[in-house]
């Protein structure tokens, strides 16, 4: 999140890690706007936040031209924040699974080949509603097209805030064939902000780093430094 308060720090985190794989989580819903207020006057308050009313402005993205033009700007400007940073860009996705709109889908495609976009989160878990089957399948037909790469499953989307040791174990004691891409938010403390408070990031964090997790990976399963890295290229 590249307008985010603590970027600044992640970026500095991030350059003592050379072998960390970092992407872009594109913030157009329930964040901060890189783009002043001014330039992006449909899509934020007058702080500069994008609000959470994310059906009416998906309606408002795919029908409205003025509107369209300013998303184009700020997700340009958000791809250039990360680029001058100097990281190499790993992946994309955004914030609530935002890019499953196909408009923003669009324009992530598009704008993203100038910066070298090569891989994209596919928010497909097992278990998710039918309803989002046709926009799931539309969205791996146009990454294919786009020669993307992208995961082949999800998983934290049904567990948000809560992937514990006990969920990450029996995830992975039952995890598809394919790629998979587990996400969490980990923290050293609770609470991190008001959209947050019922996440148990210490308990996320602790399930990272706890042994059982780990001898549960060792030997069953390949893990990836990364959508770059050639195993996850290739699956």
């Amino acid at each position: 999140m590249v307008a985010a308060s603590a970027a600044g720090d992640a970026v500095e985190r991030a350059r003592r890690m050379p072998g960390l794989a970092v992407g872009l989580h594109l913030v157009l819903a329930d964040g901060k706007a890189v783009l002043p207020p001014s330039l992006i006057p449909d899509l934020v308050d007058a702080q500069g936040w994008f609000n959470s009313a994310m059906v009416r402005n998906g309606f408002r993205f795919f029908f409205l031209p003025s509107v369209r033009r300013q998303l184009a700007a700020e997700i340009r400007a958000q791809f250039e924040v990360f680029a001058a940073t100097g990281l190499t860009l790993d992946h994309v996705n955004a914030h609530k699974h935002f890019h499953l709109h196909p408009t923003i889908l669009s324009l992530l495609l598009s704008i993203g080949r100038d910066f070298g976009l090569r891989a994209v989160r596919l928010p497909a878990e097992p278990g998710m509603g039918p309803w989002l089957r046709p926009w799931l399948s539309l969205m791996r037909r146009r990454l294919d097209r786009a020669g993307i790469t992208y995961n082949d499953h999800v998983f934290g989307l049904h567990h948000s805030g809560g992937m514990d040791e006990g969920v990450l174990l029996k995830m992975l004691s039952q995890l598809p064939d394919g790629l998979s891409e587990l996400y969490l938010h980990p923290a050293v403390r609770d609470g991190l902000t008001a959209s947050m408070a019922d996440y148990r990031h210490s308990d996320e964090l602790a399930a990272l780093l706890s042994p059982r997790v780990r001898g549960a990976i060792v030997g069953r399963y390949r893990l990836c430094s990364g959508f770059r890295d050639p195993a996850a290229a290739a699956t």
